[in-house]
């Protein structure tokens, strides 16, 4: 499920060539500080990829909500 989640995100990023530096910068919408700024488009889909997933790590680690993507939900389930 994890996987598909980041896909599913990764699959709303929106990119765009900066005028100043002729840099690809990504983010996508909804995941806020999720975002990326390198000299090539695959580099920054790559750097995008590895900030999603440190993003998600830390709201899972501190018990913060994560966007439904897709009709995906992540939520952490109490385990007895």
């Amino acid at each position: 499920m994890l996987t598909k989640y980041i896909q599913a995100a990764m699959h709303q990023a929106k990119y765009k060539i900066l005028s100043d530096d002729d840099s690809f910068y990504g983010e996508i919408v909804g995941f806020q500080g999720v975002w990326a700024n390198t000299d090539t488009l695959e580099t920054c889909r790559e750097e995008l990829a590895e900030v999603l997933e440190e993003w998600i790590l830390l709201r899972v680690s501190r018990n913060l909500p994560l966007p439904i993507v897709d009709g995906i939900e992540l939520s952490i389930k109490e385990v007895a």
